[in-house]
């Protein structure tokens, strides 16, 4: 397996560990600066708990499995379309932070996604050449 896959879903691991505990450590003062509600910022650090330990079980794995990069790829597509989408809705009204924190952290998820697919077309490629 390529090397880049394995350290992209290591360095998927660690942001989204960090943004877990941000999110749920954090989420009382972090609601007003970022005009969201605490109880919804909590509920997003609650959701990465069990998608943390699934990227964290996938990037240990020797050897990785295609299914669970597959997984992970779409996960954080899908997620980058709610951050979209929940833009888009007007269901929140974030701050002018807020919207810059939704658009950052939905660029850096959709990056990891294009990375591990990047990864995952070269782990692929090499295999087929042995």
């Amino acid at each position: 397996m390529s090397t880049l896959l394995r350290r992209v879903l290591m360095t998927d691991t660690a942001f989204s560990g960090l943004s877990m505990l941000a999110l749920i450590l954090a989420a009382g003062p972090l609601a007003g600066p970022l005009g969201l509600p605490e109880s919804f910022l909590r509920s997003l650090g609650l959701i990465l708990v069990p998608f943390v330990a699934f990227v964290a079980w996938t990037a240990l794995r020797r050897p990785l499995v295609i299914g669970a990069i597959w997984t992970l790829i779409v996960g954080n597509a899908l997620w980058v379309v709610a951050s979209i989408a929940l833009l888009a809705s007007g269901w929140l009204s974030p701050s002018g932070l807020g919207t810059a924190f939704i658009v950052g952290q939905a660029v850096i998820v959709g990056l990891f996604a294009e990375l591990q697919l990047i990864g995952l077309r070269r782990s692929t490629a090499a295999a087929a050449t042995l």
